[in-house]
């Protein structure tokens, strides 16, 4: 009988730990060209036939056939027929901090309270989540963990989306802090009259007042060489005030977009940054003026108003980078489909937007406005060799198939487990994989 448990044992276990995600990449041991693709800088140059060579996590050579490099030491991937892109960023994500939305023990994305500027989405980023290699099989590299809930939800940062730990994975620690700025009216629907109702913000002053008088408490003791006693919330803003962290100000109506931006800069915080920024169309003028980027939430979403153009949410990240805004972009629906980030950029290029602007949109644009643009975003002498390799155009869900992946010169391992289900149940039932 023992043996027979013993055997059940160790088959459970063997099985368990090949449901597990893979270990993470090794080091880059040997230089690598990726050969006679599509290269895709990210600032909007294209380079046919190219040449990218990478050593040590850093990209040492870029450009065209003639690119001299030392073949007989270097590993050479022939990539012919096939686009070379920089790895995608993407803002304001889950992933790693929420695993199962339903189950509350895997929910690490908000804190009680109104007010958690010391809540730190660092040290809570889950390197051993099921959706990570989900998204790096779309070309999603890089992501910013981000705290929700409350008016201040906590800080966020920045991780490459390979590790052990967050300690391996942080490219960027604490990079900013997130404002949910209080809405003057609430939009909600019903069921039973099958219609948006508005409602009036009452509590939207005392709100506003609470928030000056937080960052009016912030900005003093920002001015003390050394407080004692020390006050965590006072500390996590204290970036904001020298400029080592962003505001992040989750905001859409244009109203609430002026009034969110003249507080902060009221109390002397310079660094802001609108996301979602639905109506920004008509704060452009001003936005332009303070020199505030906007991260858009996405493409695939309603018009906000019932005589608002139905393709306006298609449309807008086109008018504001016309205009002259720094556009980036973020995938605002359900954590998980984060992976989608590529496509919902691919529509705003079928309506009006350059294609290249749509990739710059979430790697050059989003490294620049996440403050890490000298690193990653472009594929660029001395940059991060974070970079994708896709049989068709990444923008493009009916094309993209991405067959490279590296993440500072180390081969990503691009399975995961909706990858390997799918294997499963095409053996089971005699299918042909497509």
């Amino acid at each position: 009988m023992k043996k027979y448990i013993t055997v059940l044992g160790l088959a459970l276990l063997s099985f368990g730990m090949k449901a597990q995600n893979q270990a993470p990449a090794q080091p880059q041991a040997r230089p690598i060209a990726l050969v006679g693709g599509t290269i895709h800088v990210g600032d909007g140059k294209i380079i046919q036939n190219g040449t990218i060579v990478f050593d040590k996590g850093v990209i040492t050579g870029i450009g065209d056939a003639s690119l001299s490099y030392d073949k007989a030491a270097t590993e050479t991937i022939n990539v012919a027929g096939k686009s070379v892109y920089p790895g995608i960023i993407a803002p304001s994500a889950l992933a790693g901090l929420v695993e199962i939305a339903s189950v509350r023990a895997t929910l690490d994305n908000q804190e009680t309270g109104q007010f958690n500027p010391h809540v730190r989405a660092l040290i809570a980023h889950n390197t051993d989540s099921e959706v990570i290699p989900t998204l790096r099989g779309n070309g999603i590299l890089i992501g910013q963990s981000t705290p929700e809930g409350g008016i201040i939800s906590g800080t966020s940062a920045i991780m490459e989306y390979d590790g052990w730990n967050w300690e391996d994975a942080a490219l960027k620690k604490d990079d900013g802090v997130w404002l949910n700025y209080p809405a003057l009216v609430s939009r909600q629907f019903s069921f039973e009259e099958l219609k948006f109702t508005i409602k009036k913000n009452e509590k939207y002053m005392e709100q506003k007042n609470e928030l000056a008088q937080l960052f009016s408490e912030g900005l003093a003791y920002a001015e003390i060489s050394n407080p004692n006693p020390k006050n965590a919330q006072l500390e996590a803003l204290k970036g904001l005030y020298d400029g080592s962290k962003q505001l992040f100000i989750r905001v859409n109506s244009g109203k609430e977009i002026i009034e969110a931006v003249k507080l902060a800069k009221q109390y002397k915080i310079s660094k802001i940054v609108v996301v979602g920024g639905e109506e920004a169309e008509l704060a452009i003028d001003f936005l332009k003026e303070n020199n505030i980027p906007v991260i858009v939430n996405g493409t695939h979403r309603l018009p906000n108003t019932v005589d608002d153009d139905v393709w306006n949410p298609y449309k807008l990240p086109n008018v504001l980078m016309k205009a002259g805004l720094t556009v980036g972009m973020y995938y605002t629906e359900e954590f998980w489909r984060t992976r989608n980030l590529p496509f919902v950029a691919g529509t705003a290029a079928a309506f009006g937007m350059a294609q290249e602007d749509a990739l710059k949109m979430i790697t050059l644009n989003n490294a620049k406005i996440l403050g890490i643009d000298k690193q990653v975003g472009s594929l660029e002498l001395g940059k991060l060799a974070t970079i994708v390799v896709s049989a068709g155009d990444i923008l493009d869900m009916r094309t993209s198939k991405v067959e490279h992946a590296f993440i500072r010169g180390k081969k990503i391992d691009l399975d995961d487990k909706q990858k390997r289900l799918y294997k499963k149940y095409v053996g089971k039932y005699g299918l042909t994989e497509k």
